[in-house]
């Protein structure tokens, strides 16, 4: 009895300090940080938020970069910090601004990385757009924006880097999905629709992968600081979701998340799951309990204000 007493406030005490999925939280704990020298990596929506930060992360570890995003002058002061704090070298890091909805220029820039440094090793995929309405609200050009940059834009060009990964006979591809890829988050279903749809076509690439030495890691983090919550679009395009993030909200710190990721990606992890309390409890219960999660807690609990506090963090 009081052993079942000291797991039950283990457990207890264990789920209040968690931030991240037992399997990522061990790693990061235990795991030799690893060394990425001779090694490229190439991610996208690198100009701000979990990109700019992994970006430092991977440079503090020695990888060769290349950075895009559609902000030229963001990813150079991006590329400025990491040769000043990092002390990479200037042609160590390739700058390739574009939009990922530009599906056109897909190939030409996986080119420009291959003629710059030869390989590809790791491509992060992290530019996404978000967004906030209710459903019945939303015009189909929205979904339909949402879908090109989160799921196609991404899709297509993990598929021109693959050829290249193929005919290597190795490589990593990270999705930058969402705990809203599992779950149904409330008021924003373009976006959640969108990163259901990229769990269901990276799953598919894991399973063909899986005997060719091509690893997939999909990181699923909840609410952190970034300015994708800054810019979201609403029901319409061209409107802007009015929020404007503030330093008491219950968030994750950008660096924390992307520190995380790096782990997650160094020890190629199959899916990990990242968020602050309460949300990240919700979030297991929502997938080991999802009968009890719906019964007590959507139902009985459940309502728009809830929701905007939990993803807000006030």
């Amino acid at each position: 009895m009081l052993l079942l007493i000291f797991i039950v406030v283990l457990v207890i005490i264990l789920f209040c300090f968690m931030d991240a999925d037992l399997t990522l939280l061990f790693h990061h704990l235990f795991s030799a940080k690893k060394d990425y020298q001779n090694q490229v990596v190439w991610i996208t929506g690198a100009s701000s938020g979990i990109g700019e930060h992994l970006a430092y992360t991977f440079a503090e570890n020695n990888a060769k970069l290349a950075l895009s995003g559609v902000n030229l002058e963001r990813l150079n002061n991006v590329k400025e910090i990491c040769i000043a704090l990092y002390k990479c070298k200037e042609e160590d890091i390739l700058l390739v601004p574009f939009s990922i909805d530009n599906f056109d220029e897909h190939e030409s820039n996986v080119k420009k990385v291959l003629d710059h440094f030869g390989q590809i090793d790791i491509l992060v995929n992290n530019a996404g757009v978000s967004q906030r309405a209710q459903f019945e609200e939303i015009d189909i050009d929205v979904d339909q924006k949402l879908f090109n940059v989160n799921v196609f834009g991404t899709v297509n060009l993990t598929r021109k880097v693959l050829k290249h990964f193929l005919e290597r006979g190795r490589g990593h591809v990270v999705a930058m999905s969402s705990l809203a890829g599992r779950i149904g988050a409330p008021f924003s279903s373009a976006y959640t629709g969108s990163k259901h749809a990229l769990h269901g076509y990276f799953e598919c690439l894991r399973t063909e992968m899986c005997q060719k030495n091509i690893d997939v890691t999909l990181v699923c983090p909840g609410p952190v600081f970034s300015r994708l919550t800054d810019r979201c679009v609403t029901s319409k395009l061209g409107e802007v979701y009015d929020h404007t993030q503030q330093p008491t909200d219950r968030k994750m710190k950008t660096e924390r998340c992307s520190r995380l990721t790096f782990t997650a990606i160094s020890n190629k992890l199959d899916e990990c799951w990242i968020s602050q309390q309460p949300l990240l409890t919700l979030f297991y219960c929502s997938q080991y309990i999802p009968s009890i999660y719906r019964t007590l807690f959507l139902k009985k609990f459940f309502n728009e204000k809830v929701a905007s506090k939990l993803r807000q963090g006030r």
